[in-house]
């Protein structure tokens, strides 16, 4: 088997979509497909079940991910050990971050511990929306700068290192995009996107609530597996997502209004790492990225996700609409 046919095939195997297994291996989708079936004329069985709306694994397929992946994951430990120690690196830490703003914690603390510790080589890759958890317990990440509370018994960590509001994106023609703010019961009138994927319950309830504290019933939209297929939808129309404040700045874009979500608790932001799994290097990030986010908390947090207050467009060749979120501070009181 080529390199490049296991690689596309366990990719495959956990997004289930040509298309983004395409945008993470940066090849076309034909290409995607041509990878596959040379993998299934090699193994002589098809390894999938393709249709027009959905990619399944066969109980072949399922067998054949089962026996390739630990190996692969031994394989590409084995080649950033080596790498690591041809560049005289003491360990690798692999962390993962959920959010534009959670990325860029996990970058400040990076190039903090390159001084402190030049020794420790920090690999960052981006948590998957549709599935919080599952690269981290598969070990593809040693930690994670996520969304809490997280309540997952073979998860620790948690603590809160940064907080900030959120938002209600909407389709600028929403009647809803005009209020100067929304609250949870305004749910009730737009449909929210639904997040498809290995989500636990509670997660999805912060992220799309079923019904509003009086018990009225939200409608679902489609679902998304992606932030940025989620943006795409609201400004397609095609229903409304709750997201953290900072999304107004990293992703303002014609056709969407980001309107306040009022009378909620601040998205909080924590590393989580595997229990058992607290190693050295990953107690010398969560010392790192504490003093970062106290930093950015107190420097910068009007500027990063406090006041998101700016020109957010209302539709192609529309107007623009004044927005500001509520900052961490005003949140917690």
């Amino acid at each position: 088997m080529e390199r490049d046919e296991l690689e596309c095939f366990l990719l495959l195997a956990e997004e289930l979509h040509f298309g983004r297994t395409a945008d993470r291996m940066r090849l076309s989708r034909a290409r995607v497909s041509q990878l596959v079936q040379r993998l299934e004329r090699r193994v002589g069985a098809p390894l999938f079940l393709r249709t027009s709306r959905r990619v399944a694994l066969t109980a072949l397929g399922r067998q054949l991910r089962a026996d390739l992946e630990p190996h692969h994951r031994a394989i590409e430990a084995a080649l950033v050990r080596a790498t690591a120690t041809a560049r005289g690196i003491e360990a690798v830490l692999h962390v993962g971050f959920s959010t534009p703003l959670a990325g860029e914690v996990v970058m400040k603390t990076t190039d903090m511990l390159r001084v402190s510790h030049p020794g420790l080589a920090v690999e960052v890759c981006e948590v998957p929306l549709a599935d919080p958890y599952g690269p981290l317990r598969k070990g593809e990440f040693d930690v994670q700068l996520t969304e809490v509370p997280v309540r997952e018994e073979d998860l620790g960590g948690g603590s809160v290192l940064l907080a900030e509001g959120r938002v209600l994106a909407l389709p600028s023609a929403h009647p809803l995009a005009a209020r100067p703010r929304v609250t949870p019961e305004d749910l009730a009138d737009v449909p929210l996107l639904e997040i498809v994927g290995e989500v636990p319950d509670y997660w999805l309830a912060h992220h799309a609530p079923a019904r509003t504290p009086s018990g009225r019933p939200v409608e679902r939209g489609p679902g998304m597996t992606t932030m940025q297929e989620a943006l795409t939808l609201v400004a397609a129309g095609k229903g409304a997502v709750l997201a953290p404040a900072h999304t107004a700045t990293y992703s303002a874009r014609p056709g969407i209004a980001y309107v306040p979500f009022a009378d909620v608790e601040p998205t909080g932001y924590g590393l989580v790492w595997r229990r058992g799994h607290d190693t050295g290097a990953v107690a010398a990030f969560a010392r790192s990225a504490r003093e970062v986010a106290g930093e950015m908390a107190g420097e910068r947090v009007g500027e990063m996700a406090g006041e998101v207050a700016g020109e957010v467009a209302d539709g192609a060749g529309e107007s623009a609409r004044r927005v500001t979120v509520p900052t961490p501070e005003a949140a917690r009181t």
